[in-house]
This record gives structure tokens, C-alpha cells and sequence, in this order.
């Protein structure tokens, strides 16, 4: 975690409270409900559980019809950004430092199966390098409690800067 960043940046952001009725998971959604975040609806996230490791950040998705293509499976788009979004779940979830304004440098996505409109989508995201400035993470995308492998992806985070953080308030 990044020591001089203040823990709860983050929550000027985003909306970070337990999901009743699951309490190893969070809720995560921005406050600003016009933020592009808004569009992929409300998300849970906590860390590893269920046998996976605790340095594993798990960042659910449930897809609603705005999601859904012509062939009524979720969109492509939706997933990557999904994805994109997962990472910053994660990031804020494994107490890597503020999400918000940390950004995106890459993201690789491998579609590997059609993600079905009724069943949860789950990125579980695993960071393989930390440096000062970067995360380089990686992870899958499954669905249901079947935990079904809808696709897969690997991804590099610019951290934010201390002194490019804004306090929000």
C-alpha cells in the first residue's frame, strides 16, 4: 500500500460498504452516478476467499439487458470494460493504493467463451509485478457458481502520484 496516499481517498469516490446478507463482500459503485462506472451497475469485491488466496481481489458484476448483443449474451464491450473497471475493484480491495485517479496503460482480453445474461461475471485479479509507479496484474473472468471461464487478461496500471491526487472534498 502506499504510504503516503490516505486510506480512505477512495471513499470521496466510491461507495464502499458490506453487502448484506455476504459479509466478505463489499459493495463498490461510484457516487456519481454518471460516471461511465455507473453503466456496468452495482459491484461487489473482496479478497480471495472460497480456497482462492487472500492476495487475490475477486470483483463481481451483474449483467442487466443494457449489457447484452444482438445475440443476447453479454456485449464484448461491456466485458472489457468490466475488466477494466475490476482492476481498480481490485486495486482498492488489495489496498494498493487509491483507485481513483490511478489509470489504465494496457489491457489485454482473450474472449474464451459467451458470457450468459442470468449468472454473475467474476474477474478474480492477481497482481504479478508491483513497482513504485506500476501494477502489472492479471486474472480471469468466470461466471456463476460454476465459475465457468468467460475470458482472460493480463493488464498494466499507472498508480496515482501523491501529488496528483485531489482531495475531492
Amino acid at each position: 500500500m502506499q504510504d503516503d496516499v490516505p486510506s480512505d481517498h477512495d471513499d470521496h469516490w466510491f461507495v464502499n460498504e458490506p453487502v448484506s446478507g455476504h459479509p466478505d463482500w463489499s459493495i463498490w459503485a461510484p457516487r456519481d452516478k454518471e460516471n461511465y462506472n455507473a453503466f456496468l451497475g452495482i459491484m461487489h469485491v473482496r479478497a480471495g476467499g472460497d480456497g482462492l488466496p487472500d492476495d487475490m481481489g475477486r470483483v463481481r458484476m451483474f449483467p442487466e439487458k443494457r449489457h447484452r448483443n444482438l445475440g443476447d449474451v453479454l456485449h464484448g464491450g461491456t466485458m472489457m470494460g468490466f475488466i477494466d473497471c475490476a482492476l481498480f475493484g481490485a486495486m482498492r480491495i488489495l489496498q494498493l493504493g487509491p483507485a481513483a485517479p490511478s489509470v489504465t496503460v494496457e489491457l489485454q482480453t482473450q474472449f474464451v467463451g459467451a458470457a450468459q445474461m442470468d449468472k454473475f461475471l467474476e474477474a478474480r485479479v492477481e497482481v504479478t509485478k508491483e513497482t513504485g509507479s506500476m501494477l502489472f496484474m492479471r486474472g480471469l473472468v468466470v461466471q456463476g457458481d460454476n465459475a465457468i471461464t468467460v475470458a482472460s487478461f493480463s493488464a498494466i496500471i499507472k498508480k496515482a502520484r501523491p501529488k496528483h491526487i485531489k482531495s475531492g472534498a
